[in-house]
């Protein structure tokens, strides 16, 4: 692997299986995959509640970028997922309360499922440093 590259596995039984990481760095840009509320021990976090689950989501992004040198001010660009828009003004709220002054490019769209059924949201995010 490239010295310019560096990869950050949340530790999830599934990253191998599937072959993926949860944020990958190559120079100054940062890609976190898609990102869902799931706690430390490896539970959903908030049921049945959207709000809940995109705090939980966005501070898994957070401990990614940080793990990588950077921080939730970097990100350039959210990619939220619901299973049901009529979540969106849930969603919105908590993303405005850790992006309200970054201000990064946003998508919001409804996805019929997430891996998951417990999961209401699923967040990506990109990230520069500068």
């Amino acid at each position: 692997m490239s010295r310019l590259r560096s990869n950050f596995s949340s530790g999830t039984p599934w990253e191998p299986v599937v072959g993926y990481s949860r944020a990958v760095r190559v120079g100054s840009m940062i890609h976190v995959a898609g990102t869902t509320a799931t706690g430390e021990d490896g539970r959903i976090v908030g049921a049945n509640d959207a709000y809940a689950q995109t705090v939980q989501a966005i501070r898994n992004i957070e401990r990614a970028l940080a793990a990588l040198g950077a921080g939730l001010e970097d990100v350039v660009r959210t990619r939220l997922f619901v299973r049901d828009i009529a979540d969106w003004e849930r969603v919105g709220r908590a993303h405005g309360e850790f992006f309200r002054d970054v201000r990064p490019a946003s998508t919001l769209v409804q996805v019929s499922a997430l891996v998951d059924p417990a999961m209401l949201v699923e967040i990506e995010a990109d990230a520069v440093l500068t």
